[in-house]
């Protein structure tokens, strides 16, 4: 089953060209130990919020641009395996050695995790206009989570939306100065969920949107408790700059 491993980070918007340069470079040992598919997203349509957004959770600053990003695993025991091993791989590969390749960024502000895939529907497409999600849920709500996913998903996808992937928090640690649980300001006994919805381009999205919402099926959500605190999800949407892939994307 499909292990996602998550990360959102700021990098400098002057840096975009060095940040892909690094991806491009560095991503690939990812690949060469076994990743299926890795997209590095960059800011697109992504606004502040009111309690939560994407650039508190990475203490973006004015000069930065948020980019979110994933990397597929075939299972948990390659994406462990590829973990285990990282640290020999800084020593050893250069393109993971921080003077051949420096990162064009503050690492120490990226957050990640490994995530366990609730709902994995549809087919994955090349280069995707992506929509990005962290929710807060209890952990308690799993299952209610997952149903209200896939009911979205069944309208989703008649207005074109390609695939969706909610992942559930899995190896997600608590780090000094940003990570998963303070993006979405996480209480006690909630999870942090990742989730990306891939469409074909950004006028896609868009124009689905109000379609959507005008859609009589959307009226059960709102006549049932939502298994999560909206107010807190945190939301954007991102175009791809790199993506890495070990078959043809929807093989």
């Amino acid at each position: 089953m499909t292990y996602v491993q998550g990360f959102v980070l700021a990098v400098p918007t002057a840096n975009k060209d060095k940040f892909i340069a690094h991806a491009n470079l560095g991503d690939g040992v990812f690949m060469d130990e076994g990743a299926n598919r890795i997209l590095e997203c960059w800011q697109d349509k992504v606004e502040k919020g009111h309690t939560t957004d994407f650039f508190g959770a990475v203490d973006c600053k004015e000069d930065e641009s948020v980019v979110f990003s994933w990397i597929e695993w075939p299972d948990r025991e390659t994406y462990q395996a590829a973990q285990d091993g990282i640290e020999e791989l800084v020593k050893t590969d250069p393109r993971m050695d921080p003077e051949k390749n420096p990162m064009p960024f503050d690492g120490m502000r990226m957050i990640y995790g490994g995530f366990t895939p609730l709902v994995d529907e549809g087919t994955a497409i090349d280069a995707p206009y992506v929509q990005g999600f962290i929710v807060p849920v209890p952990e308690g709500n799993q299952a209610a989570y997952r149903k209200a996913a896939i009911d979205m998903w069944e309208i989703m996808k008649d207005y074109g939306a390609k695939r969706v992937v909610e992942a559930w928090q899995d190896d997600v640690s608590h780090g000094k100065q940003t990570d998963f649980f303070r993006s979405v300001k996480a209480e006690q006994g909630e999870i942090v969920v990742f989730s990306f919805i891939e469409w074909e381009s950004r006028e896609a999205c868009d124009g689905a949107h109000e379609k959507m919402m005008q859609d009589e099926r959307m009226k059960g959500f709102e006549d049932e408790k939502p298994p999560f605190d909206g107010k807190r999800m945190v939301y954007g949407s991102f175009a791809p700059v790199v993506e890495l892939t070990k078959q043809p994307v929807g093989a």
